[in-house]
């Protein structure tokens, strides 16, 4: 990263790759061990954000240009530190191509990776659950959101039947650590198994402080041993009731803004507050009802960003996402295939060979699983995406800006703010930094030593190698 200074980690694996690299060399192979930078989206963008506000500015003052100049300038001048320390060190790279991934050439290669896909139906952008930190407000990935343990609290609450007790029966007890969701709440789930529920699916529960019925609903996701057994489901606000709200059909109901304050989704004495004050006053107002039927202290995972600390929000947002499941078009190298089939593919006929052997098991498993990647950040430093829109909305995903005109008729369009995840640029160095699509003169022998029939794997990276082989090479 750009933003890196060496550690004895890197001393130790630098070691081992210039050692490789002189024996290879001597040997007489071929060899290039190429250095470059990453541009670290996030990383970077927060270091320079709070050397801005060490000065008593922000990045919305500047405005976009402005502040990526700023960006420009730090990296200029603080930015080289990690290659500056390689170069003391004396490896032996092949510093003439030496490359950083917001460079013009590299960008080009990121835009025409980004149009194939689209015109191949593998990029798509649409409404779906991300991880999202209120305070970067962007999506983040999996990768930087860390679960840790801390002491919370999960409340029990009744949610009364529409049309009166059954028998003894009020209503469903629910259980949950997060009871400012519950406004966006569009069903209760119970286990089709559990025989205490099963007569009561179908009916409709009252949802409290809203007044808006929700039905009982029965899904095998419930775990009928695990608290009550009924199970609150907030399709817009976490990923597994989202499963269920997309296998039942129910609404979604976003009811946070982007900076996690109740939106206009929430009754009216919440609306405007933030997500913890609205916590305290929703659980005040639920007891004060007598709907509140237990407090206790509990020990539980909270998901926050690795870059801000904030606590992360399962958020439903529009964002570009690349299909890991979807087969590829007949025009495609793989006609037929999805990305996830063709990665999988080359593990099984051993072109790709993990070491030690017992990692192939969690490579398999990861990418059966595997959901498509959310590829777009709502960051102003990074590769912003090459789509535009016209003043109805419609998207033209193009080269360049003209392209885009003359796609929607020449009328005005305007680009879509968001960046996308630095791993999509990173991805390519090793097709974009060799000459990729049209390798030539010196750059096509180097480009041919990175199509090997077998590699040595020792981690994931090797994945995005062959992800971006296969899908692109058209």
């Amino acid at each position: 990263n750009v933003t890196g200074t060496l550690h004895m980690g890197h001393a130790f694996n630098q070691t081992i790759m210039d050692a490789l690299t002189r024996y290879h060399r001597m040997r007489g192979f071929n060899t290039l061990w190429l250095p470059g930078t990453d541009h670290a989206g996030i990383a970077t963008q927060i270091v320079v954000e709070r050397q801005l506000e060490a000065q008593g500015e922000s990045r919305r003052d500047l405005g976009r240009a402005a502040f990526n100049e700023k960006v420009w300038t730090w990296k200029e001048q603080s930015g080289s530190t990690i290659t500056r320390q390689m170069r003391r060190l004396g490896d032996s790279c092949d510093w003439e191509r030496e490359y950083f991934t917001m460079d013009s050439k590299l960008s080009k290669v990121v835009t025409e990776t980004f149009v194939r896909l689209f015109e191949q139906g593998l990029i798509y952008r649409g409404k779906r659950l991300v991880n999202w930190d209120p305070v970067l407000q962007s999506a983040v990935s999996d990768l930087e959101v860390e679960s840790e343990e801390e002491d919370g609290r999960i409340w029990e609450i009744l949610y009364p039947f529409a049309d009166g007790p059954v028998g003894e029966l009020k209503g469903l007890t629910v259980a949950t650590t997060r009871p400012e969701t519950l406004l966006g709440d569009t069903a209760v789930a119970v286990n089709p198994e559990d025989e205490r529920y099963r007569d009561l699916v179908g009916k409709q529960l009252v949802l409290p402080l809203c007044g808006r019925t929700i039905p009982v609903i029965a899904d095998d996701y419930v775990d009928r041993e695990f608290g009550t057994g009924c199970v609150k489901i907030t399709p817009a606000h976490d990923f597994n009731d989202y499963a269920v709200g997309q296998r039942h059909d129910l609404p979604q109901i976003n009811v946070l803004t982007l900076d996690a304050k109740i939106n206009e989704n929430g009754p009216g004495t919440y609306r405007g507050l933030d997500r913890y004050d609205a916590r305290k006053r929703i659980v005040a107002d639920l007891d004060a009802q007598g709907l509140l039927v237990a407090a206790k202290p509990h020990k539980m995972m909270v998901p926050r960003c690795a870059r801000t600390g904030a606590a992360v929000e399962p958020m439903l947002t529009d964002q570009w996402f690349v299909a890991m499941s979807k087969p590829a078009p007949a025009d495609a190298v793989n006609p037929g295939k999805s990305i996830a089939e063709v990665a999988l593919d080359v593990v099984a006929r051993g072109d790709v060979k993990f070491v030690p052997e017992n990692w192939v098991n969690t490579y398999n498993q990861w990418l059966t699983n595997i959901q498509d990647w959310c590829i777009s950040r709502q960051l102003w430093w990074g590769h912003q995406i090459p789509a535009w829109y016209d003043a109805e909305g419609r998207v033209y995903v193009a080269r360049t800006e003209e392209e885009a005109r003359a796609q929607a008729g020449g009328a005005a369009v305007t680009r879509d703010e968001d960046v996308l995840d630095t791993w999509f640029s990173s991805a390519l160095v090793c097709h974009s930094t060799l000459g990729w699509p049209d390798p030539q003169g010196d750059d096509a022998p180097a480009f041919d030593l990175y199509l090997p029939s077998t590699v040595l794997v020792t981690g994931f990276d090797i994945i995005f190698f062959w992800v971006a082989r296969m899908i692109m090479m058209t």
